[in-house]
């Protein structure tokens, strides 16, 4: 019978340090985790402004629909970035980083904290609108994007199930 050397650290520092090793999503991927994340985010922003209409016209007597204007779209960023940030809270991943075996983490492989979620939340938008801010991932020798360097996070792909 062989013996497995048994490490002195705990468990969930030697998990980590693994997952820390993990590579950064390359751009392909973290663009077809955004397509399926978009498609959930439609059908999120059709609940919330659902639910908008029904308090216009329950609470306010509109009887056709009124533009959301700005305290609305704060709102629905507010409504899209509670799903982000409860996956990754949660298990690090959003439903399309799942189907891309893509999780998101702090280097050393702890998930994100509450601030770095809604840091990200903050400045991923820019990333995207910009287009820059994702872009930076092929120059970065992390593999980094903007938002994930400006959040301290990282987006790593997972390895494939045994």
């Amino acid at each position: 019978m062989q013996s497995r050397p048994v490490s002195a650290e705990p468990a969930s520092t030697v998990m980590n340090v693994h997952h820390a090793a993990l590579p950064a999503a390359p751009l392909w991927r973290r663009l077809a985790a955004l397509v399926y994340d978009g498609l959930l985010l439609i059908a999120l922003a059709f609940v919330y402004v659902g639910i908008i209409l029904a308090v216009q016209v329950k609470f306010f007597g509109a009887h056709e629909a009124q533009p959301l204007g700005g305290l609305g779209l704060a709102g629905l960023w507010l409504f899209l970035s509670l799903y982000y940030i409860w996956c990754w809270r949660r298990a690090g991943q959003t439903l399309g980083m799942k189907t891309w075996r893509l999780r998101l983490q702090q280097p050393d492989g702890r998930p994100p904290t509450w601030r770095q979620a809604w840091l990200r939340c903050l400045l991923a938008p820019f990333s995207l609108v910009s287009v820059l801010g994702y872009l930076w991932c092929l120059w970065s020798r992390s593999g980094d994007c903007l938002h994930d360097l400006g959040s301290g996070t990282r987006l790593v792909v997972l390895p494939k199930p045994r």
